[in-house]
């Protein structure tokens, strides 16, 4: 089976993360026609990211996708089947060296010690005759007794090893054999999927305008598409009810913003976990990049949303004598627990901006930023000595980075912690007004 050698570029990563849901964003304002209609653009996507599962099959409500899951599932026991024969060549590969080493060394010891045993019989029979109780006696019975032990234990090593070497090399053989057969398995069901992915690549026009014909020209929604569409309607209406008039609602505008740009993040995500399961069990080679890159896009998805859940009141909340009260005493409350937001979300932002600068300051760093960060350089110099190398020369390094293979900057994320602080402290003035205007207002 072929393997796949991938590593996501640290600048692929921060662009996706940036662009994707920039485009996401534009495409979900577009106007939605009456009739849905399958499109070739959609259809080659499905097909180079679940073409090996059949699903752009499945998109053009073809049943031919079924076709591809016997070989898929066909590559993926197979697979399995190598990793276990794998298993068992490495082990008794393993007993097969430590059995020739043991031959090796014990056959020496053994053959040493059979040659001197007769100096040492010698030396006990000539100690026994100048004086039986004598310590030279007992000093050459022992040498004798360790020669014994010697010979008698280095034989049944040698046995054993000789032993182990009988049933480990067939059944290295054997597994071997095995690895080899599943490998082929694998690798021939791959180039058939690949040559069936091939061929729809080629067929997918006609069949993506066959599958629109098929489409009644005057077909209703369905009941379960027609309550979709209302619920999109109603979230959609629910954020904008808590925009506020005013000046501060730009700032909930912001915030609602942010939020709609990292909810397609988990869509991100879908996509590198498939490419990882694809990698691992398919390809048999795991990313070092996956885990870590997800796990950091979470924590800045966390971060960055704070603002909009802040806004849409998503938190977690005891609202037993809070849900009751009237708007303004619910302001006077929030105008009172505001201290103790702004503390937290304060410290937030002075924390994580110390982060941020200690992120670009570390040894590591040999950047114009990192200079500047460390305080070897002003602001001034900083933006004057700016260069495209800065930016293309892979030897810079800009500040702290993971301590893992992929070794991606970790800056970046810290100055993300800053931007989500900012949007909470943002939005928590825009509260504050919010309360202030309605115990003005008294409403």
């Amino acid at each position: 089976m072929p393997s796949l050698d991938f590593s996501l570029p640290h600048w692929a990563y921060w662009v996706g993360l940036i662009v994707f849901p920039l485009v996401a964003m534009l495409l979900s304002r577009r106007p939605k026609p009456d009739q849905t209609k399958y499109s070739i653009s959609l259809g080659y996507f499905v097909l180079v990211t679940g073409g090996m599962l059949g699903l752009h099959r499945f998109y053009l409500r073809s049943l031919l996708g079924l076709a591809f899951i016997p070989v898929f599932l066909v590559i993926l026991f197979a697979n399995a089947e190598s990793q276990a024969a794998r298993s068992v060549v490495s082990d008794a590969d393993n007993v097969v060296r430590m059995a020739e080493r043991i031959l090796e060394r014990e056959t020496e010891r053994v053959e040493t010690a059979e040659a001197d045993m007769p100096d040492l019989q010698a030396a006990l029979a000539e100690a026994l005759a100048e004086d039986p109780e004598s310590f030279a006696v007992r000093r050459a019975e022992r040498n004798v007794e360790r020669a014994e032990k010697r010979i008698t234990e280095g034989r049944e090593r040698i046995a054993e090893a000789e032993t182990d070497l009988e049933t480990a090399r067939p059944t290295a053989v054997e597994a071997q054999e095995a690895l080899g057969f599943w490998n082929n398995v694998a690798r021939y069901a791959f180039y058939v999927l690949l040559a069936a992915m091939a061929i729809d690549a080629l067929l997918l026009p006609m069949l993506v305008k066959r599958a629109n014909a098929a489409i009644p020209p005057s077909e209703a929604p369905s009941e379960a598409e027609i309550a979709l569409k209302k619920l999109e309607e109603e979230e959609q209406k629910d954020d904008a009810d808590h925009v506020s008039a005013g000046w501060t609602g730009w700032i909930d505008q912001l915030s609602l913003k942010a939020g709609e740009f990292v909810s397609y993040w988990a869509v991100i995500a879908v996509f590198v976990y498939y490419f990882e399961v694809i990698s691992r069990y398919v390809f048999g080679s795991p990313t070092n990049w996956a885990h870590e890159a997800m796990y950091l896009m979470f924590g800045m998805q966390y971060l960055i949303a704070g603002s909009y859940a802040m806004l849409t009141e998503a938190h977690v909340r005891v609202d037993i004598f809070y849900a009751p009260m009237k708007r303004t005493n619910k302001a006077w409350v929030d105008l009172f627990t505001s201290i103790f937001f702004f503390i937290f979300a304060g410290t937030l932002l002075v924390t994580s901006y110390i982060f941020a600068m200690d992120a670009n300051a570390v040894a590591s760093g040999n950047s114009l930023v990192s200079d500047w960060a460390r305080g070897e350089i002003g602001f001034g110099e900083m933006l004057g000595s700016w260069n495209m190398a800065q930016w293309t020369d892979p030897n810079i390094r800009w500040g702290e980075i993971s301590f893992n293979e992929w070794e991606v900057p970790l800056w970046p994320m810290k100055w993300v912690m800053v931007i989500g602080g900012l949007l909470l402290v943002l939005q928590g003035i825009s509260k504050l007004a919010q309360d202030i205007r309605a115990i003005a207002r008294g409403a």
